[in-house]
């Protein structure tokens, strides 16, 4: 089969970096078309700055980058440098880009490229809030029923919340962005904190990113090294949650995850559970299934394509 064509949304952060490396490393089953940058994790300067130091790390500086929305659709932005440190990519000592930006806007970027593929051809591959697409979903509406799929990283259903007790960061930092996603009726793919949390970057997990003995192995061991400090410390768990790349890995070996096809709805109007994805995970009402809700990962399965797949770069 053909390698599917992807955009890759994100906000760089360490685990959006370890996504992004494992998408450019799998090229016989991922096409990254383009990497569209969206403020999040850390302001849209320094998303936009990150995705292009990662390109540069992987040595794939031939894939566009573009530069997208600086805040929510109508909210003032909330960040997480309490979690990724104040660059974003806190952890390994990494050079500034010598890369440029692509010309454009991402939210154009991404109309146009839909525009031009085949219908049902494309997948969008958010990893930070949702505002690029539900922008590129208003403003030309005629793309929604190109996309192929958008299989993200955001929210949650038993574990709840991590940025506030009931909200998870990517669908609280732009609820509306996330409200027009989810009733665009595109087929959506989520990846919740309830499977990222099973993706643990434990002590032997990481000491297998740094034995590959790469600049890319020991960037990705001291970005998790960074990363975890906080989630051990909030969680008591015996190292950070690989949010972001249970995306990559999807694309790649979809086996390696369960879950149901249920309705998911986003709260915007709830000062006490703003952002929090209602996910009717036991079919208790009778809204129509809008996503696949991920719940179990095969994290051994994950953990070994992710080190399989890094030792190529």
């Amino acid at each position: 089969m053909a390698p599917r064509k992807i955009i890759i949304d994100t906000d760089p952060g360490q685990d959006d970096a370890v996504a992004i490396l494992l998408a450019l490393a799998s090229p016989e089953e991922i096409d990254v078309l383009g990497i569209t940058a969206v403020a999040g994790n850390v302001p849209l300067e320094l998303t936009a700055k990150n995705a292009r130091i990662v390109c540069e790390l992987a040595g794939h500086t031939h894939i566009p980058v573009y530069a997208g929305c600086d805040r929510p659709l109508s909210r003032a932005l909330v960040t997480a440098e309490h979690v990724h440190g104040k660059t974003g990519l806190d952890g390994p000592v990494l050079p500034d880009p010598e890369m440029p930006l692509a010309d454009g806007h991402a939210v154009d970027f991404i109309i146009d490229t839909l525009r031009a593929q085949e219908p049902g051809t494309v997948t969008l591959c958010p990893l930070g809030p949702l505002t690029n697409i539900a922008t590129a979903f208003q403003k030309a509406p005629d793309i929604v029923d190109r996309v192929q799929e958008i299989v993200l990283m955001g929210g949650a259903y038993f574990q709840v919340g991590n940025i506030t007790p009931t909200a998870e960061f990517n669908i609280y930092v732009d609820p509306e962005a996330a409200e027009i996603v989810f009733k665009s009726g595109v087929h959506i793919v989520v990846m919740p904190l309830d499977v990222t949390h099973d993706a643990l970057v434990t002590k032997h997990r990481n000491e297998a990113f740094r034995a590959l003995d790469s600049k890319v192995g020991h960037a990705v061991a001291e970005m998790t090294d960074f990363f975890e400090r906080f989630d051990m410390e909030k969680y008591g768990s015996e190292g950070a949650p690989l949010h972001d790349p249970c995306v990559t890995a999807y694309l790649i070996r979809p086996e390696l995850f369960s879950g149901r096809h249920i309705n998911v709805q986003i709260e915007t109007q709830s000062d006490l559970t703003l952002g929090m994805t209602v996910a009717d995970w036991w079919r208790v009402t009778d809204h129509l299934p809008n996503a696949m809700f991920m719940g179990e990962i095969d994290a051994d399965g994950f953990f070994d394509l992710l080190t399989e797949r890094l030792a190529r770069l």
